[in-house]
């Protein structure tokens, strides 16, 4: 798909340096940049949904299952 978009000069003349350095197309590098970026953006999210889930439960293990981890793994240096 096409898109027109607008960006600064200097990261216009940065892009390009890196493009012929890398030896790929101006294309190329901004649809690789972009999938980077979501992707990162993406994580955030399941990061942010996990940190909601664990906020309101608790991590704390029940006596039992405690003690039963204490026998089985022991007191021994990790």
């Amino acid at each position: 798909m096409k898109v027109a978009v607008s960006i600064p000069d200097d990261l216009f003349e940065s892009a390009e340096i890196v493009s012929r350095k890398l030896k790929i197309t101006r294309s190329r590098l901004y649809a690789t940049a972009l999938a980077d970026y979501v992707g990162k953006h993406q994580g955030r999210k399941v990061t942010e949904r996990l940190n909601t889930v664990y906020e309101t439960e608790s991590s704390r293990l029940e006596p039992a299952v405690r003690r039963a981890q204490k026998k089985v793994l022991g007191a021994g240096p990790w």
